[in-house]
């Protein structure tokens, strides 16, 4: 098998060593910093495995399982910490499609299932999300492209990279639909905590047998550096498989990033993570969002939940050239271009990292190359 490289990735390699002052498109909030934990660390702290549990901390599991509403759902043993959502998605999938399965996936949106089924050797079905009804998925057109051949459906909740989010009806649609066949249900949610219109929907794992749900304390928390994730799915076969295939990768959690994120999650730790990043990443969303509206050059639907969307480019410009002059001097500010989404004409904003990333500085200067833009027609 092949993994082949996803053109969004490809666009983080090129750039990783362009020194941009600045970003307009970050997407994690802003970082903690270790001596924020410190105290609560033990010093004794054996740098061995945990020595409890293959599936990670019981603590930190006990924890996810409240922060997903799962609790009286789902038992511990339902839960896997894992090496960030991305590992858990992935071995979800490696575990349950072989070649000439197909699966399902949401445009746009991220990508990783589709790269995976591209290796397998099986077949993604991607279903359209449409800008012109706000980005939400269309359900009846998901109801159409699953098949008996269908063995899994990738979704993303809040929707990575829009930011819309699914209703509790729609969450339990896509449920049926998935039902209908016996496919499996992942539903990805890294962004959950940070819903700026409504409530989350209740996470899929305690909706459906086959419901996976996923994420992570890189998102919400910023704590991206510690690799620490999720997979939740009351099937026991599918998380001792995920177990299984993770014995011959990653093998265990790393011990720093379980005991940091066990603290990060504790209840009253992780409402005050989820407070300063609300706070922060609100005040930073009504500035970009005046941005976008007061120029004739940028239209967008503003998520309604997590730190980044997409904007839509007027004019003779496309999101690559966009992306590439608010990179270049004067300005030295990153913005993703859409194309990695597929969305030659839009670019990815974003409104993570805070300080860390000169978040200000970069809205200055979009403003300012909106500006320019606008003066020379």
């Amino acid at each position: 098998m092949t993994v082949r490289i996803h053109k969004l990735f490809q666009y983080l390699l090129d750039t990783a060593e362009t020194g941009f002052d600045a970003s307009v498109s970050f997407s994690n909030a802003r970082a903690p910093r270790l001596g924020d934990f410190l105290g609560a660390l033990d010093p004794e702290l054996s740098l061995d495995w945990n020595n409890r549990d293959f599936r990670g901390l019981p603590e930190l599991r006990a924890h996810v399982l409240r922060a997903t509403g799962l609790e009286g759902r789902c038992r511990l043993e339902d839960v896997l910490i894992t090496a960030g959502a991305a590992e858990a998605n992935y071995l979800a999938i490696m575990q349950r499609v072989a070649p000439g399965d197909e699966i399902v996936v949401e445009a746009p949106g991220w990508p990783q299932a589709e790269v995976l089924a591209d290796g397998i050797g099986a077949t993604a079905r991607r279903v359209h999300r449409r800008e012109d009804e706000g980005w939400r998925l269309p359900l009846d057109a998901l109801a159409e492209a699953v098949t008996p051949r269908t063995k899994l459906i990738f979704l993303s909740n809040p929707n990575n990279p829009t930011g819309q989010l699914l209703t509790d009806g729609e969450i339990e649609r896509a449920a049926g639909i998935a039902a209908r066949v016996g496919a499996w249900l992942i539903v990805d949610e890294v962004y959950a905590g940070l819903e700026w219109d409504g409530v989350p929907a209740p996470s899929v794992a305690g909706l459906y047998e086959r419901g996976i749900t996923t994420g992570s304390v890189s998102k919400a928390l910023g704590l991206q550096g510690l690799r620490t994730g999720w997979l939740i799915c009351r099937d026991p076969d599918l998380v001792m498989d995920a177990v299984i295939l993770r014995e011959n990768s990653s093998e265990i959690m790393n011990i720093c990033g379980e005991a940091i994120a066990e603290i990060a999650m504790r209840p009253e730790r992780r409402a005050a993570l989820i407070d300063r990043a609300k706070a922060e990443g609100l005040a930073a969303l009504d500035r970009l969002d005046g941005i976008v509206r007061a120029s004739d050059l940028l239209a967008w639907h503003r998520p309604q939940a997590g730190l980044i969307g997409l904007a839509r480019i007027a004019g003779d410009l496309d999101g690559e050239a966009f992306a590439a002059r608010l990179g270049s001097d004067p300005w030295r500010t990153f913005a993703l271009p859409g194309a990695a989404y597929g969305l030659p004409q839009h670019v990815r904003l974003g409104v993570g990292g805070g300080e860390d990333v000169a978040l200000d500085t970069g809205m200055a200067r979009l403003e300012g190359l909106l500006g320019d833009l606008a003066a020379t027609g």
